[in-house]
């Protein structure tokens, strides 16, 4: 349950922070992409774990690292800025199949 409760969590606040993006990339930091993926690496030992495209060509990307359990969501823009949205701990890989298609209990 509680891992469900994590990946619902998550879900739902970068939902709300990709719609965002636009006006709230003032205040994040941001840097090149590959000075970001370097420090993620060097500094926290984080690798991607996920990606995926969102509106007017971002890219999300989740990275963690399952020996220190940090992560962090990233969005680049199209010129190769890449902000930092969210960063945590507890970081967990979760495999969930989806519930059975029909039954509507």
């Amino acid at each position: 349950m509680m891992k469900t409760m994590i990946k619902l969590t998550m879900s739902l606040g970068l939902t709300v922070m990709v719609a965002q993006q636009a006006t709230a990339q003032q205040n994040r930091k941001c840097a090149p992409r590959d000075a970001v993926i370097e420090r993620l690496a060097n500094t926290y030992g984080e690798s991607r774990q996920s990606i995926g495209l969102g509106e007017q060509g971002m890219v999300i990307e989740t990275f963690a690292s399952s020996s220190t359990g940090t992560w962090t969501i990233t969005v680049t823009t199209p010129t190769g800025q890449t902000c930092l949205v969210a960063s945590g701990r507890s970081w967990e890989e979760l495999a969930e199949a989806l519930p059975p298609q029909g039954n509507d209990a």
